[in-house]
């Protein structure tokens, strides 16, 4: 059973939480709730990099957390609007892999990708049961910042 932990009573919080099991298909409905929670939050700028992370977090789940693919998605509003934080917990107790991998390889970029795209990342495991809990977070761009060569730059507003 899929559980939610906002009401849609309750509006676009500062927070958005599910437990489910992930298949192929549940990374486009993550990037829709992703997309509403960044455009309500005004961050819309985010949504590229993070729907990009979040897809591939997802895809570590149903590849690695075999054979139930249980895991729970919590998507944060940082404090005082500075960026998003999201958490993918899973039951799987392996750290995510980020080795070297042979470029004709269809996997094991992952990580790489997800370090490319976000501005910290990490994972820690679960105190209270096998598993971990594997998280980034993006930046939001101050006024008057724009990205050059992937970078964050100030402008002078010409």
């Amino acid at each position: 059973m899929n559980r939610v932990t906002a009401s849609h009573d309750e509006g676009l919080g500062a927070r958005y939480g599910t437990a489910f099991a992930l298949g192929e298909h549940s990374a486009r409905h993550l990037r829709r709730i992703l997309r509403l929670y960044l455009a309500a939050w005004g961050m819309d700028d985010l949504y590229d990099s993070a729907s990009l992370a979040l897809t591939e977090l997802n895809a570590n789940v149903v590849r690695h957390s075999r054979p139930d693919r249980r895991a729970t998605v919590l998507i944060l509003r940082l404090p005082e609007g500075r960026g998003l934080r999201v958490e993918v917990t899973d039951a799987s107790p392996r750290p995510p892999s980020s080795t070297a991998v042979d470029e004709l390889s269809e996997s094991g970029r992952g990580v790489g990708i997800v370090e490319a795209v976000t501005d910290r990342w990490g994972w820690v495991p679960l105190a209270d049961r096998p598993g971990k809990t594997v998280w980034f977070e993006c930046d939001a761009k101050a006024v008057g910042q724009h990205e050059v060569n992937g970078k964050r730059r100030e402008t002078d507003g010409r």
